[in-house]
């Protein structure tokens, strides 16, 4: 079962050059095989994503562009994480709910995934997940 401990931000690689930087996110970066990418972008400041929990994918969060924040929950503890720079991903674990919120104007959030969409595999009832949690 994760808890917030395992949560981790992970330094990607950044090329700094004169016309601009270049980051590459490879196998060795990440503790799976990324099998799903996908990214969210003009999302409502007042809006949220997220608000689930997934069973048995993890997913690897960066802020490609702007800022937002992600309100992470073990079913213990809470903690927020602000996103905003493009050479940190925020390494999320299975178990643990996740809601993005505050999204600056203009940003973008890439997601890479371990495992193809699979409607089975996520969690979406808070307080179901809470009570999992307990038992």
């Amino acid at each position: 079962m994760s808890t917030l401990s395992d949560i981790k931000i992970i330094d990607i690689p950044k090329i700094a050059d004169t016309r601009g930087n270049l980051s590459v996110i490879e196998k060795d970066i990440i503790p799976f095989q990324i099998k799903r990418v996908y990214y969210l972008y003009d999302v409502p400041s007042d809006a949220y994503r997220g608000g689930h929990a997934h069973i048995e994918q993890s997913e690897l969060l960066v802020a490609l562009s702007g800022s937002f924040e992600v309100v992470l929950d073990d079913g213990h503890s809470k903690k927020s994480v602000m996103l905003n720079k493009p050479n940190k991903g925020l390494l999320i674990p299975t178990g643990i709910w996740r809601e993005l919120e505050n999204f600056s104007s203009g940003a973008v959030c890439l997601v890479l995934a371990s495992d193809v969409f699979s409607e089975a595999d996520y969690e979406r009832d808070y307080d179901q997940f809470k009570l999992s949690k307990t038992t």
